[in-house]
């Protein structure tokens, strides 16, 4: 069980029923990400962007190393991605969040 989910446990372990954002929302749309890689020729770096479903840009991470003769295209791809799908989450949490804030705003629940 991840954070998420154990925070999510914990949450529903003390009864609170609030309307919220839950880790199966988060999950859900981190299924439709999708990931633009691009490596600039006569650079080490990788460039990892994250995008919604909708093509709403979530972030952009950088790998990189500083000597030429370490630079491999596969392990800077494979840690963009994963540095940039942690970053999309992160990011989902709180634009989600804002939306539910929004929304509650809107109806008077807060």
């Amino acid at each position: 069980m991840n954070d998420d989910h154990s925070i999510e446990k914990e949450i529903q372990d003390k009864g609170l029923t609030a309307p919220r954002v839950t880790p199966d929302t988060i999950e859900a749309l981190m299924e439709g990400v999708i990931y633009h890689v691009s490596q600039p020729e006569g650079t080490t770096s990788t460039i990892v962007t994250a995008f919604d479903v909708n093509g709403f840009s979530l972030c952009t991470e950088i790998m990189a190393c500083a000597s030429p003769e370490n630079f491999d295209v596969e392990i800077g791809v494979m840690y963009g991605i994963e540095k940039c799908k942690s970053s999309a989450k992160d990011m989902l949490w709180k634009l989600e969040g804002y939306r539910l804030k929004c929304h509650l705003a809107e109806v008077g629940a807060l």
